[in-house]
């Protein structure tokens, strides 16, 4: 009889929730049949049977479980009907997103996981021995309670106190009917996120973008290329492809900040984010080596990678390592200019927004014409603003550049 557990599927993702079984209770299956979908922090996925035999289910659907919890338990049916008399215990994991009434004030004491022991990098736990700091009180805000760099920078910078301040209360006022809503894997995933990046010291440029080029070279190629290949055009790989060339003119955009040993760690590969919309919240899947694809290529990675996110087939692997991100607000039909998050550890995110007509002057005519405003959010301890006007001067320029446009 083989245990089916919950293990790390990688980037210290320490907790899931199983969305959907797909073999009944007492099913038999092979090995390496798919069985259980599992929601991550990033994606979900397929886990499969390690061995051949009859499953007994041991978490149920929309629970949550830990790393180490056992999900299932497949061998033979002798062996199923002896399971409780052979002493192996079945572990109930509590039912997710059960409403109730006034929940208890809960303490958050560290990590949950099956294990004492506290998450974090070599790098990290040797920074924390250098300064001299205890682990144990520190608290981690990366996934399931990893301690980051900045949490280790936070603590050597905390005052030492005796008197423990009691924060003020943030619980709302509620005065009417409401509903409570569990955060889903990819929720947390996000606020997590979000909030490692709002301690990022950030600042913001934005431009407006002559997109008349870009219209045409869109238009013009577009039928053509979805009747060879069956790829649909957009406007994104052509950014794209303009991002990759100004990154290469300007590579501290291409980096990530390292603020424990004071350095920036510049990337020479380059992995484009894009931000996707999907009704599990916002995803960030990556196009790997994008130099070294043609406009094409990247528009069938985009196709691909957005049907993938659509039925939930994405994996981990497509949506980690990125280098540099844009996240594209047109594409939803609205907003004229942003202020977009920057998805750390990167030092910088562009943001795209809906290309529409406006007034614009040709050898001293005023006309109509074609404009793309796009922002771009930046790290400044990494560069300054002078910097981001030339790293959005470089993008600008191959975008109004019909030459450019039709690699």
């Amino acid at each position: 009889m083989k245990e089916l557990k919950f293990v790390d599927v990688g980037e210290g993702i320490t907790e899931g929730h199983v969305r959907k079984w797909l073999v009944l209770d007492g099913a038999n299956v092979k090995e390496d049949q798919a069985i259980v979908k599992i929601e991550t922090d990033k994606a979900i996925v397929d886990v499969p049977a390690p061995i051949e035999g009859i499953v007994k289910i041991n978490a149920k659907e929309n629970t949550t479980v830990h790393l180490g919890d056992v999900i299932a338990y497949i061998g033979t049916s002798a062996e199923l009907n002896n399971l409780n008399v052979s002493g192996v215990k079945i572990e109930v994991v509590a039912q997710r997103n059960v409403p109730v009434e006034n929940p208890p004030t809960q303490t958050k004491t560290g990590p949950s996981t099956t294990t004492n022991e506290t998450l974090a990098t070599p790098s990290v736990r040797k920074a924390i021995r250098e300064l001299h700091l205890d682990i144990n009180t520190i608290v981690g805000s990366g996934p399931g309670g990893r301690i980051m760099e900045s949490d280790v920078m936070l603590a050597a910078n905390k005052p030492k106190s005796t008197t423990q301040i009691q924060p003020p209360s943030t619980k709302p006022s509620i005065s009417g009917e409401v509903e409570r809503v569990s955060l889903t894997q990819i929720r947390k995933a996000i606020a997590k996120n979000m909030e490692e990046s709002a301690k990022i010291p950030r600042a913001v440029h934005m431009d407006i973008v002559d997109a008349n080029a870009l219209f045409s070279a869109v238009n013009n190629m577009k039928k053509d290329t979805e009747q060879k290949t069956g790829v649909k055009l957009t406007f994104m790989p052509f950014i794209i492809k303009a991002v990759i060339d100004a990154l290469k003119e300007n590579p501290r955009f291409n980096s990530s900040y390292d603020g424990l040993v004071g350095e920036i760690i510049i990337k020479k590969y380059y992995n484009l984010g894009v931000a996707v919309d999907s009704p599990d919240g916002l995803r960030v899947v990556v196009i790997k080596n994008a130099d070294k694809k043609s406009i094409i290529d990247i528009a069938k990675d985009l196709q691909d990678l957005h049907n993938k996110v659509s039925n939930g087939t994405i994996s981990i692997d497509e949506m980690r390592d990125s280098t540099f991100t844009i996240t594209n607000i047109g594409s939803l039909g609205g907003g004229y200019l942003s202020v977009p998050m920057i998805n750390p550890p990167e030092v910088a995110i562009l943001g795209v927004h809906l290309i529409r007509d406006a007034p614009v002057a040709d050898n001293g005519q005023v006309k109509v014409g074609k404009i793309l405003p796009i922002s771009l959010s930046f790290d400044h301890r990494v560069v300054d603003g002078a910097d981001a006007v030339r790293f959005t001067n470089a993008i600008i320029k191959r975008l109004q550049d019909p030459g450019f446009l039709k690699l």
